[in-house]
């Protein structure tokens, strides 16, 4: 009798460390899957048309199971996950640019003439440069979409901007057309821009530490608002909405161009960009022959060159040299937090290769 309960006893003590073993193992299990990293592709799974341009200047590639801490990673601002896109106001920049960006470049360009291709985001902006000259229409702004050129002077048919002035609390959103220019020289292409919420790009300080009128109708730096861009048959659509705002909506011709004498020049270019010699005009078939391509993310507009040198681009703004963190440190920079984005493709789309030969 006493064997068999002793028997019994030790199965008993057998099967307890069994289930406590096993429960140890499950806890460790859970608490890997708990530390497991969160990639941009876990929030939104499209990367794998597109290049990711980084805040130093270097082509990252298809940005699957990627993430930078400078420049690309993600965040949680409590109620869902985010992807962060976040450039200085100097780093080393792509291609011909003065500006640096994180953003995505799409692999493969469409002509506007047979395409079908749209791109939708959903966003914030957390941060936009803290320095700058107000006089200087660039400063304070950062392009959060864009269609850009892979040909002929790849000019941008549409840059999306946010621009919020350091004392005021709603930024404006607006979106810019720059004309494909006619001939070989480019130096005379000039943008064209347009408000949806609150100020154009015109709109400037006085002085160079004064600032005008806060839009009424703005949006503040962690509002969220969303953008859509729908190329179909030669015409561009775009769409905005944001919860209390009036949705609006804009087209553009991309395949017929209105500008393409000196007669049709824009009275906001002529005081913006013709005084600094930008005056030309475009082509009459606008981007009927170029191939384009989506970009998305955080261009910041703001950087340190003096204003003598362009006083629509150049802000002066600080930049500690070049130092990443200081500048990060003080607010000059811009980020960018995108919910959700998608992207689709017509067939006709080629690949876009020969752009990032080209300014990589």
């Amino acid at each position: 009798m006493k064997k068999n309960i002793l028997i019994s006893l030790f199965i008993f003590i057998a099967i307890l460390s069994i289930l406590n073993s096993c429960a140890k193992t499950s806890k460790k299990s859970s608490a890997t899957e708990d530390k497991r990293t969160l990639y941009a592709n876990d929030i939104i799974p499209f990367f794998n048309d597109w290049n990711l341009i980084l805040g130093d200047g270097s082509n990252a590639g298809v940005a699957n199971m990627f993430k930078h801490k400078d420049f690309f990673y993600t965040a949680n601002d409590g109620k869902g996950d985010w992807v962060v896109f976040k450039a200085p106001n100097a780093g080393d920049t792509h291609g011909t640019s003065n500006n640096c960006r994180t953003e995505l470049a799409q692999v493969k360009k469409w002509y506007p003439k047979t395409a079908n291709d749209t791109l939708t985001a959903t966003l914030k902006v957390m941060n936009v440069s803290v320095t700058g000259d107000a006089r200087v229409a660039a400063s304070y702004s950062v392009v959060i979409g864009q269609i850009h050129s892979a040909d002929g002077h790849e000019n941008e048919p549409l840059k999306i901007f946010y621009k919020k002035f350091p004392d005021h609390d709603k930024g404006s959103i607006f979106w810019h057309y720059e004309i494909n220019t006619a001939g070989e020289d480019n130096s005379g292409r000039w943008d064209y821009s347009t408000a949806v919420w609150g100020h154009d790009f015109s709109v400037v300080g006085s002085k160079e530490s004064s600032y005008p009128e806060e839009p009424i109708d703005g949006i503040a730096l962690g509002e969220e608002f969303s953008y859509e861009i729908i190329v179909k048959d030669g015409i561009m659509n775009l769409k905005f909405s944001s919860e209390g705002h009036e949705t609006k909506s804009f087209t553009k011709n991309l395949i017929k161009s209105e500008y393409t004498t000196t007669k049709d020049i824009p009275q906001q270019t002529r005081e913006l960009f013709v005084p600094i010699g930008q005056d030309g005009v475009e082509r009459k078939n606008g981007y009927t022959n170029e191939g384009l391509f989506f970009k998305l993310g955080s261009y910041n507009q703001t950087n340190g060159k003096s204003p003598e040198i362009n006083r629509n681009w150049c802000s002066g703004a600080e930049t500690h040299n070049g130092d990443i963190e200081k500048q990060y440190e003080d607010g000059n920079y811009a980020e960018v937090w995108f919910k959700t984005a998608r992207i689709s493709v017509s067939d006709a789309a080629v690949s876009n290769q020969g752009y990032f030969k080209k300014n990589d």
